[in-house]
């Protein structure tokens, strides 16, 4: 029998006014079945908003194929990239932990719609896989609910209770799964870079790719690691079961792995379940630069796709065309500049393309937008070393980063460096 707030599709459907501001979680907390009813009914409504991060599936409303249903992403994965491109949806600029306020500042008439694991006997959902920003307005805003016995249950400040949502609908399909990126031996290099400038103790934010899993890799012989990391990862998981994290040093949540997303492996939404030791905190708390800095020894390993020689990062384009989105990179790397011991790592493969481009360029690529600036760069890591541009003069960064380019670019860049007169 159903409760009165348990309603089947069309229902739901129902509960959604015109003229609404959907705000949907990234990944896994995106509820397929409702945004499916929606796309498949798009004239019950006549004027709809979507907020969201990072898509799971292609949609016609992404595509623009309603006009009255307007998408709006926030970062970017492979169909909204499409869609961008396309001019069908639009991106907002945003950093990570900003996109609470961004989303209170622009959604006139709010309600968030995300998935959710089933009701405990106190009458609390969690979401699951999920804090990032959609926690952040429980309590605040209305909810529905698409109820999946698949979503992990987990601890944090991502329960809701069953009054404070207008309504669920039952959906039990298995969750989307990442296969973990393949280690290269250049991502070895790079990590091994990383790996030795960490010390025991330390309290780490780690992404996904290859090189963050081969910095995964290198720490089993760690001792006493901490996690505070704004996505946790079948890699974090690894490391505590071997026991190298225990969290014991840390100055905020001792003891506990802090996030506010996790995306990976099955056998990681399984250790999510009914782990205590794992704290899932709003996007807004866990990205804050000032709470990142309130570790001491804290580590931000990030990627960038080109850097130039004022140590500027395009970590969100790709040959001048948006890619993605900043996400919680310059969080993190402003954070640790003001934490105690604090290291933060821009890894970058010297080329691209099979060695025919140097990632380390003169100057970005016309229509690359500036990620990380000049000013908050630390470390840079190539296969071909480390070096730290924080505390370097431009041309001391410059003769640095070309040093960690391939070999065969360095005397093209020292000339480039030359006529830019940054070098002499």
């Amino acid at each position: 029998m159903m409760t009165n707030k348990e309603k089947d599709i069309q229902q739901i459907l129902n509960l959604i006014e015109n003229d609404t501001d959907i705000i949907i979680p990234l990944g896994n907390g995106e509820p397929d079945l409702v945004l499916t009813a929606i796309d498949e009914n798009p004239y019950h409504f006549t004027s709809l908003r979507i907020h969201q991060m990072l898509e799971l599936k292609e949609r016609n409303y992404i595509n623009g194929v309603y006009p009255h249903i307007r998408y709006i992403s926030y970062f970017m994965n492979s169909f909204a990239r499409k869609a961008y491109l396309n001019g069908t949806c639009e991106l907002i600029p945003n950093h990570f932990h900003q996109m609470p306020k961004l989303l209170e500042q622009t959604a006139k008439n709010p309600l968030v719609v995300c998935q959710a694991s089933p009701m405990d006997e106190e009458g609390y959902f969690t979401l699951g896989t999920e804090a990032d920003y959609a926690a952040y307005f429980i309590g605040k805003v209305p909810f529905i609910l698409q109820v999946n016995e698949h979503m992990p249950r987990t601890y944090g400040e991502n329960r809701i209770h069953i009054s404070q949502i207008i309504g669920y609908i039952r959906h039990n399909a298995p969750l989307f799964e990442i296969k973990p990126s393949p280690v290269t031996d250049i991502d070895v290099k790079i990590a091994e870079y990383i790996a030795e400038r960490i010390d025991h103790g330390s309290t780490l934010q780690v992404g996904i790719g290859g090189i963050p899993n081969a910095v995964i890799s290198l720490l089993r012989n760690h001792r006493d690691l901490g996690i505070h990391t704004e996505m946790l990862t079948d890699g974090i998981s690894e490391l505590y079961k071997a026991g190298v994290i225990t969290g014991k040093n840390k100055n905020t949540h001792v003891g506990k792995i802090v996030a506010t997303f996790g995306f990976g492996s099955k056998a990681l939404y399984d250790f999510m379940d009914q782990n205590d030791q794992i704290e899932m905190l709003p996007v807004n708390y866990v990205n804050d630069p000032r709470n990142i800095a309130r570790e001491d020894n804290m580590i931000a390993i990030n990627a960038t796709t080109e850097i130039d020689f004022y140590g500027q990062c395009a970590s969100e384009t790709v040959a001048g065309k948006y890619y993605s989105s900043t996400g919680g990179q310059v969080d993190f790397g402003i954070g640790v500049q003001f934490a105690k011991n604090g290291k933060g790592f821009i890894c970058i493969r010297s080329t691209t393309k099979n060695d025919t481009i140097s990632r380390i360029r003169p100057v970005l690529a016309p229509g690359s937008v500036v990620t990380t600036s000049k000013n908050d760069v630390d470390y840079v890591v190539t296969e071909y070393g480390i070096t730290q541009l924080k505390g370097k003069s431009l041309s001391e960064r410059t003769e640095a980063l070309i040093n960690l380019a391939h070999p065969k670019f360095r005397d093209e860049l020292r000339f480039e460096a030359k006529k830019l007169g940054l070098i002499f």
